[in-house]
């Protein structure tokens, strides 16, 4: 209950804060949602020539990455700022300040760095999917209830990967390239599954399980799975416990300023 009580007085706090700074807070949203607008309309204009992900309608594949947006959105609120605050932390030598606290460091990180201008981002995705889902026709009953599992694996896989990211910065100190790396391993949850080669289906569903983030919950929405489908569940929680297991654990590997 403790941590609860932190969590949600982290969550005010952040809420306080941007309504202070309204001006920034909203074009901070803005700036965010108009950055991931790119991806949907470089899919309109591949169905608008003709061209088409076989087997997928336009609305479809849009609906796949406006899930993708809600998750990452979601992701990027709880623990987006893991990364940047820890690198930094690393860099300064700060990061006793962090070890100080009478808290878990990963859980101290995460609250008091709660990113409520990805709530933009959210919201934004949240619209397209109500678009793109009255286009394509929703599976109701256990259809939604698979998607909202599945999404909020989704969510647990986005955090999994900005933890160790953040972990391998303990040793890999001061490479700003390590979001790239991981970016590009993400590119394959907003596309439908099928249409990569098999060993590119297999990392993504079971290794680095980037396709729960998009692709099977709003599969799920659509009808395009069945109960047994939710074994894709485990992966991404062994994922994201994987992920606070090496973030902690590499914490024993700082040594100050600079690594």
């Amino acid at each position: 209950m403790r941590y609860i009580r932190i969590f949600f007085t982290c969550i005010n706090t952040a809420i306080s804060k941007a309504a202070a700074y309204r001006l920034d807070f909203v074009l901070g949203n803005f700036i965010t949602l108009l950055s991931n607008v790119i991806f949907p309309l470089v899919t309109v204009l591949i169905y608008a020539n003709g061209a088409q992900f076989p087997g997928w309608t336009m609305w479809e594949v849009l609906l796949i990455q406006s899930v993708f947006s809600m998750s990452n959105a979601l992701a990027s609120m709880i623990c987006g700022s893991v990364l940047w605050v820890t690198m930094d932390h690393i860099q300064s030598g700060s990061f006793e300040t962090v070890l100080l606290k009478p808290l878990s460091p990963l859980f101290y990180i995460a609250c008091a760095n709660f990113d409520i201008e990805s709530l933009g981002l959210f919201l934004g995705g949240l619209a397209m999917t109500i678009i793109s889902a009255s286009f394509t026709g929703i599976s109701g009953g256990n259809g939604v209830i698979m998607f909202l599992l599945l999404f909020i694996s989704g969510a647990a896989v986005m955090c999994g990967l900005e933890l160790i990211m953040a972990a391998i910065s303990f040793k890999w100190v001061g490479n700003s390239r390590i979001p790239e790396i991981f970016e590009s391993i993400k590119e394959f949850g907003k596309y439908p599954i099928g249409i990569f080669p098999k060993a590119v289906q297999v990392m993504s569903s079971l290794i680095i399980p980037v396709a729960a983030v998009g692709f099977f919950p709003a599969s799920a929405l659509m009808g395009r799975l069945d109960m047994r489908s939710l074994i894709s569940v485990l992966p991404c929680i062994l994922f994201l416990l994987f992920g606070v297991w090496l973030y902690n654990r590499m914490i024993k590997n700082y040594e100050g300023v600079g690594g």
